[in-house]
């Protein structure tokens, strides 16, 4: 018999909006049903899960959990799903912030979905950089099913990763390039090593990750933030550099011109402690909000810096024209 497990959020949390955020390595998807299947914590096992939502709670059916057991997963299900969090912060910085509230009523219960561990990041990095997103995913899925773990989840098979035991045994695959087969095996070794435990990078700061998944080949800046943040649940780092968040940014605010990274960091202090998902929210949902609305565009930066200013010093925002600490 199956496992079965259930989470009780706490603050709003809604498994539709997780289930239609499609992201790296999971495209977006209609149904009531989340199927996940991934490594496990430690990276020897591979597990398949079902999850569900009503009123009671979010619930899972667990398939195959090996020697792990269930807390195990339990533990990684909140991870990925960001329940192990209180969003009850989340909302007091969308009270400070009117035009983040507006996002959050736009999408009710949105927390950022993670990557299912930062070994499983750092693969999608390796796979993705400089191609087709949409290709890699179908490479990923196939590299699955050859050589990682398939599981029936709720009348569909989803595949899971190989452990990093199982990557270092593909000395090659269609669709991957000699090079990219290394560095897979790279982050498999990395993996083994502890290199990237989510726990031993979440006790880091969040720069101090980043140098650290640096040191694996074929990891660079981007895709090392890519994997702390999005791999193992920080929740109060803010993206910069940017350019889809700056201009959601600009537009939500009603900013004239571009927006810097340091007018995004001043806008951004009424979202501690959770400005990554803030950030995560408005590239999700802030076309909620706008719908159709053309971008601003204007050539006033000082007023626009002043406007910032205003905003941070009082909790005012311009009106709108119709990405947190572990508690």
């Amino acid at each position: 018999m199956p496992e079965t497990f259930t989470i009780v959020p706490r603050g709003p949390f809604s498994l539709a909006e997780a289930i239609g955020f499609g992201f790296g390595q999971r495209d977006a998807a209609r149904d009531d049903v989340m199927r996940l299947a991934f490594c496990l914590d430690g990276y020897r096992h591979q597990v398949g899960v079902e999850v569900r939502q009503d009123e009671a709670g979010v619930h899972g059916i667990v398939h195959g959990p090996g020697a792990a057991g269930v807390d195990g997963v339990v533990q990684q299900v909140a991870r990925v799903l960001s329940l192990d969090y209180d969003a009850a912060g989340f909302l007091k910085a969308g009270e400070r912030d009117p035009v983040l509230r507006s996002v959050q009523e736009a999408a009710p219960g949105l927390r950022p979905p993670l990557f299912y561990s930062p070994y499983e990041a750092a693969a999608w990095a390796v796979l993705s950089v400089r191609r087709p997103p949409k290709q890699m995913m179908a490479v990923r899925e196939r590299l699955s099913h050859a050589h990682g773990a398939v599981f029936d989840l709720a009348g569909q098979q989803l595949a899971a990763l190989p452990t990093p035991e199982q990557m270092l045994r593909v000395a090659s695959f269609p669709g991957i390039a000699p090079d990219r087969m290394e560095r897979l095996h790279g982050v498999a070794r990395a993996a083994q090593e502890g290199r990237l435990d989510a726990g031993h990078l979440l006790a880091l700061s969040p720069e101090e990750a980043m140098a650290r998944v640096r040191e694996i080949p074929g990891i660079g800046p981007f895709y090392s933030a890519l994997i702390v943040i999005r791999g193992t649940g920080f929740a109060d780092v803010l993206p910069v550099g940017e350019p889809r968040l700056l201009t959601l940014v600009e537009r939500l605010y009603n900013l004239r011109g571009p927006v810097s990274d340091d007018e995004l960091r001043s806008l951004a202090e009424a979202w501690k402690p959770f400005r990554t998902w803030a950030a995560v929210l408005i590239r999700a949902a802030a076309q909620r909000v706008l719908g159709g609305e053309p971008a601003q565009s204007g050539t006033n930066p000082a007023g626009r810096r002043r406007r910032i200013r205003n905003t941070v010093a009082t909790g005012a925002v311009p009106p709108l024209r119709a990405e947190m600490v572990r508690s």
